[in-house]
């Protein structure tokens, strides 16, 4: 009886070229959405639109201005006596600072030379740039400078260092939304002041350049880089492993062919709809690039085999459609099961890298059904590459699996068990500039701003007054204040900007700059009208809007932090609420926001939203494979090599690293439906072995390891090889995606080439009816092994 994949086979065999031409032709008619290809590497990318720390920042940008920036650090060269206080050096920051003004978006340049120092004048109140012209300055000049720079609340750990060794130029910018390009350009032409004002000072001074636009186009780089240095070092790698495997240029170019129109579907399809490349999903070309030829390596490997054995071509590719169509199918449908549960990640770019990379899965299944098949039938396809070494490998295993069943199933649940303790002390956690490899300039820039300067790392709040002018009420100056001095306390906070501080600067500066006089108006009428003379006497761009509303209902309290993690972030977060709750008015102030936040939140409620994703994965692919192999015993003895996979992997993650951030939380839903598919071809040729050849589960196991043990190793050395490439990247994220994977891959070949088939023998033994079967192993001599029923019991 002819049975429907064998029919189909024959009926391929019969329309090869039209299958061959319609396979390719459909590809790229799918791929034409690649000309909507775009990046989008804006740090805002990794949050859903209605994420509530998404939700507070936009009203707190609303109420006041955007804080997006560039922050340039100065440092003089050779450890100058005076810092940044010789006339030199500040020379070179007047003229960062004035040149600044002209990067494109630019609303406010804010840096030690143009800090608007107020002082009385008897009833007047003068206020100019700290310093006008470095040039004109004596030294009694620069003393007053320094001692003034080195007291001032508004620049000491924000735009001056506490030792007087760095200063800051902070260049904000009011960006559009949603328009990558227009950042990376903005952040690029700081770079190209920057690289300007060296040229002509840099005998003096050092300038290193961070922030959140040159966030964005850190992230835009790392993306680039990775496409044109990773993809073709695993481009070239899975050419040499096919060709080392087959030795066969018509199944290299087929493997290729598969893989290349893979990725073109896959990326066509979603930029169709709108779907741009983000610095997660930038590595989904390398997923589906190694996902993609594992379908076509279990065809292949049958295909030649059948053909060493003397059968002629068409019924070599009858044979391994037949015997891996379904097999095919099946870990087609459990990879991409896998990967679509990264639709329940609370960051979008792993929806895309999701979608993206189970499209690809799809695709090189039906092209390694259409295209390769079809391929194989019409061009010469002698025998491919025989192996006496992988013949003594499978029957080594076999044997050994066999003899020691029983130690590898008490072995391998023991091993888990231990790992399973160092799992749990993984802890959750992320600094989100440590996306960034330590070579990474941005890093590295960032880091030394942290260690010298200020943080970027920032906790904001908008603080109510509750009716308009009343931020001018001294019960409402006294609470904010009190609140930024409990900040300041706190060993986490670098910087507290609060306007309190502004007002105590004026009062003080109307009560002839007396010091006793550094506290709040007592009355409110006293510092409404200090307030709008302060106002008056600003110059154009130093309007106090990026702190008080507009009707002067509530201001804006910035605290610039350490670098911290994001389990401390949330800690000082909560911390901070629980004052609030505790001292300020009911409904008085918003909870926390920055970007800082949101990032430190996200990491914490990904991991919930994957374990649930991970839970939904696991019981689809039971009942799969239950009804896949009808059996409910089989389906879930199954599952046991693939759980164990994930727990001795994140063992080993917390023996070695000890930290679970952003994108290794998302590995388990997304390995589960990668690994499955070993399980999956070995089990469908064991029930083969027993169910239509009537073999013991011992010459079952055998009959398994001859056909699809060497097809396994390869699929996983290409893929554990893929994803090892992935931890070469120099974006975090997917490094440690990469590795995490990779292990895990390589734990679960383990696991399948061993545990399983003990597992299988040591629970489901018989007695066969078959007196003698032959178990062809196709080495070079083309020996075989003859397996008696007495062996076999």
């Amino acid at each position: 009886m002819v049975t429907m994949t064998e029919a189909y086979a024959k009926w391929l065999i019969r329309n090869r070229w039209t299958v061959l031409f319609g396979s390719i032709l459909l590809s790229l008619a799918m791929g034409l959405g690649l000309r909507y290809f775009s990046f989008d590497a804006d740090y805002r990318v990794f949050f859903k639109a209605d994420y509530p720390q998404v939700l507070a920042l936009d009203s707190l940008h609303r109420t006041y201005s955007k804080s997006d920036s560039v922050l340039f650090v100065v440092s003089p060269r050779g450890g100058a006596r005076d810092g940044v206080f010789d006339r030199d050096v500040l020379a070179a920051v007047k003229e960062l600072t004035d040149r600044a003004w002209s990067l494109p978006f630019a609303v406010r340049v804010e840096s030690l030379t143009n800090f608007q120092y107020s002082r009385a004048a008897g009833d007047d109140l003068i206020i100019t740039d700290l310093v006008p012209d470095p040039a004109a300055l004596d030294d009694a000049a620069l003393r007053h400078i320094r001692e003034v720079a080195l007291s001032e609340p508004g620049l000491i750990n924000r735009l001056v260092s506490t030792d007087g060794h760095a200063v800051g130029v902070n260049v904000i910018m009011a960006l559009p939304d949603g328009d990558n390009a227009v950042v990376v350009d903005a952040a690029h032409a700081a770079t190209t002041l920057r690289n300007e004002i060296l040229d002509y000072h840099g005998d003096l001074v050092e300038i290193r350049q961070t922030g959140m636009v040159s966030m964005t186009a850190a992230f835009t780089d790392v993306i680039v880089d990775d496409m044109t240095n990773l993809m073709p070092l695993m481009f070239a790698a899975i050419i040499i492993a096919i060709v080392l495997m087959f030795r066969s240029f018509w199944a290299t170019v087929g493997l290729l062919l598969v893989m290349q129109m893979s990725i073109i579907v896959a990326l066509g399809v979603v930029s169709l709809f709108g779907v741009a490349l983000t610095p997660p999903s930038a590595s989904t070309p390398n997923m589906i690039m190694t996902l993609a030829i594992a379908d076509g390596v279990h065809f292949l490997t049958l295909f030649y085999r059948a053909r060493r054995r003397g059968r002629s071509r068409e019924d070599a590719l009858v044979e391994s459609m037949r015997l891996n169509f379904w097999p095919m199918f099946l870990t087609t449908v459990a990879t991409a099961l896998g990967f679509m549960t990264m639709n329940f990640s609370d960051s979008p770019p792993f929806h895309d890298l999701g979608n993206m990379t189970a499209i690809g899965a799809v695709a090189a299944f039906l092209l390694s059904i259409t295209l390769l098949p079809a391929l194989m039938a019409i061009v010469p396809s002698r025998g491919g590459a025989e192996y006496a070494v992988v013949d003594r490998y499978t029957r080594f295993l076999a044997e050994f699996t066999i003899r020691r069943r029983r130690i590898i199933v008490a072995v391998f649940p023991a091993v888990a068990v231990v790992l399973g303790f160092f799992a749990l002390g993984n802890q959750l956690d992320d600094r989100f500039v440590e996306y960034f490899s330590p070579d990474n300039a941005f890093r590295s820039d960032t880091e030394y701003t942290m260690e010298n300067l200020t943080g970027i790392y920032s906790l904001e709040f908008s603080l109510r007054a509750g009716a308009d002018d009343g931020i001018a009420e001294p019960h409402y100056l006294q609470w904010i204040g009190a609140f930024a001095d409990w900040l300041r306390s706190q060993p986490e906070v670098l910087h507290v900007s609060v306007f309190s501080d502004v007002m105590k600067r004026i009062n003080r500066n109307m009560n002839a700059d007396d010091p006793a006089y550094y506290v709040v108006p007592t009355e409110r009428s006293t510092a409404l009208q200090y307030l709008l003379l302060y106002e008056m006497s600003l110059p154009y761009g130093f309007d106090l809007n990026t702190q008080i509303d507009v009707g002067k209902s509530a201001t804006r309290l910035t605290a610039s932090l350490k670098n911290l993690s994001t389990v401390e972030m949330r800690n000082l977060e909560r911390a901070a609420n629980a004052w609030l709750d505790a001292n300020a008015p009911a409904d008085s102030y918003s909870e926390a926001t920055s970007p800082t936040v949101m990032f430190s939140h996200i990491s914490e409620t990904n991991i919930r939203a994957m374990l649930g994703a991970t839970l939904l994965a696991l019981a689809l692919i039971s009942l799969a494979l239950i009804a896949a192999f009808r059996s409910v015993a089989i389906g879930l003895v199954s599952l046991i090599p693939n759980l164990l996979p994930a727990v001795i992997a994140f063992g080993l993650w917390g023996l070695f690293v000890g930290e679970v951030g952003l994108a290794v939380s998302i590995v388990s839903a997304m390995t589960l439906g990668i690994i499955v598919d070993d399980t999956i071809h070995f089990t469908s040729k064991y029930l083969h072995g027993v169910r239509y050849l009537d073999l013991s589960p011992e010459a079952a196991v055998r009959y398994a390891y001859a056909n699809v043990a060497g097809a396994l190793t390869f699929t996983t050395i290409i893929l554990g090889g893929g994803f090892f490439v992935l931890s070469l990247s120099s974006f975090a994220m997917n490094a440690d995606m990469g590795l995490l994977t990779a292990i895990t891959l390589v734990v679960a070949l383990i696991l399948d080439l061993l545990f399983l088939p003990a597992l299988l023998v040591c629970l489901f033994a018989r007695r066969p009816t078959a007196e003698a079967v032959v178990i062809e192993w196709g080495d070079r001599k083309g020996t075989s092994v003859v397996v008696t029923k007495g062996e076999m019991s």
